[in-house]
């Protein structure tokens, strides 16, 4: 069969085209990438589906127990049986998966969470090869590592690419409320400044290593034991804690570390662990030599999971602690403890055997103060606007704000918000001002704290 010249121009032409709409569609389309996970965040990641990201996802990792807990959990997802995702995972396993990764460019997201040790390098040469990145908290866990993140956000500035960690606290129902309602002035007044010994704002957070995860026990890694390479507690869940009294304090403002931060005091201790203890969240019979290090008596491991920082932004108190046990109490799980304290009232959460271990805003008028329950009928109607069916009802000390089921996500779902907040931002190319210069502020306010416990630690505490 023979085309006319015409013909056959046509049709390369309309080839052309097809293959030009096909690159455009492509290019539009988030494709991730999943570097070396080690923690059980980067599958949380992908507990759900998202539009417009292809469903196909390219992991570079070496091979070993963590790649594979990694992709038993995307295929507990996929084979689940109510709301399955279709995520398929294409896996390379060579000992140069991350120049493989660099080489290929089979994604544009990079998601990366595992290895701490690791991950401000991971983060830097993803960003310097050209890809956007969802890094993991913390994005770093030593203030000698910290001028390189500095330098990933730069970098990524230059190549108009966007770097961010994942918040999911941010999400968390009370806490929102919380914030929201420290934006009421007839109801919070304005943020006293408070002193160390009575800080404005004060977070606790309670962890425990073991955990249930998706419906089973969580076998973490050895290394996430050692603090070398996972970090300590006052550089990793404080984390969360020092976006918060960012997020909260100064909503939507820059915070600049080079002038607004000023750390008062820091401290760290250890959680003990046994051996039985510790093969039962590994899976692993004996500590591994790197581990030997942090080992009394052949048979204690000690931990720095846990710390507290004192410190100051703009002139405003805050203290901030994490605390690791190693199980919770029956019935209970991670507990969460803030205080937020205004000229005319105290928005507290409380997250105790009282709220069933549950987190539970309350809104205490301070002394002298008569006029909150007017404050609140004045209030609300705006505030339920934004969350529609929250109310407020009595009690013995001021008011718990009711909250409806709808709102009560758990901590695995704010994975997915986290990821659709950094998708909007892909979509529009660019994240709000005040996002960059506060990651950079959290990450100075968390390392630096590190450096001042250990310069003014005393004996070895433990838990």
């Amino acid at each position: 069969m023979k085309f006319s010249p015409v013909f056959g121009s046509l049709l390369m032409a309309a080839l052309f085209s097809a293959c030009q709409s096909s690159e455009k569609k492509d290019d539009s389309q988030i494709r991730l990438i999943t570097l070396d996970p080690g923690h059980f965040h980067a599958a949380l990641v992908q507990k759900t589906t998202y539009e417009g990201v292809d469903p196909v996802v390219h992991v570079y990792a070496p091979e070993g127990p963590d790649l594979q807990m990694h992709l038993d959990r995307i295929q507990g997802y996929n084979t689940r049986a109510e709301n399955p995702t279709r995520w398929k995972e294409e896996v390379y396993k060579g000992a140069d998966f991350l120049e493989k990764m660099l080489a290929e460019k089979s994604g544009n997201v990079v998601v990366i969470s595992g290895n701490n040790r690791l991950k401000t390098d991971y983060i830097r040469k993803a960003v310097d090869g050209g890809f956007n990145v969802l890094a993991d908290k913390p994005m770093v866990i030593s203030a000698s590592n910290f001028d390189q993140l500095k330098a990933a956000f730069e970098s990524a500035e230059k190549n108009d690419k966007l770097l961010y960690d994942i918040m999911t606290e941010r999400y968390e129902i009370t806490t929102m409320l919380q914030r929201a309602f420290s934006m009421q002035p007839e109801v919070f007044g304005t943020l006293e400044k408070g002193t160390p010994d009575n800080p404005a704002i004060t977070k606790e957070s309670v962890h425990h290593f073991y955990k249930n995860v998706s419906g089973s026990i969580l076998t973490r890694p050895a290394w996430f034991m050692d603090v070398a390479q996972q970090g300590e507690g006052i550089v990793d869940v404080t984390t969360h804690l020092v976006d918060l009294v960012q997020w909260e304090a100064f909503p939507e403002q820059t915070i600049d570390y080079t002038k607004d931060i000023r750390l008062t005091s820091a401290r760290r201790w250890t959680t003990d662990m046994t051996l039985s203890q510790f093969s039962a969240i590994t899976k692993q019979n004996a500590f591994p030599d790197y581990l030997k290090k942090d080992v009394e008596k052949d048979s204690v491991l000690k931990v720095f999971s846990n710390g507290e920082i004192n410190y100051q932004v703009r002139g405003v108190n805050a203290r901030v602690s994490v605390i690791w046990a190693y199980k919770a109490p029956e019935g209970a799980g991670d507990t969460h403890y803030s205080i937020m304290r205004g000229t005319k009232a105290n928005l507290i959460i409380r997250q105790g055997a009282e709220q069933q271990y549950k987190p539970t805003l309350y809104i205490e008028a301070v002394a002298g103060n008569a006029g909150l329950e007017a404050a609140l009928k004045t209030a609300l109607p705006a505030l339920q606007q934004e969350y529609p069916g929250v109310e407020v009802k009595k009690n013995g000390k001021g008011y718990e704000v009711v909250i409806p089921e709808k709102f009560k996500e758990g901590h695995e779902a704010h994975f997915g918000r986290v990821t659709e907040k950094y998708l909007s931002f892909l979509k529009a190319g660019k994240m709000p001002a005040w996002e960059v210069p506060n990651m950079l502020a959290k990450y100075y306010t968390t390392t630096q704290a590190l450096e001042l416990a250990k310069k003014t630690a005393g004996p070895v505490a433990s838990r």
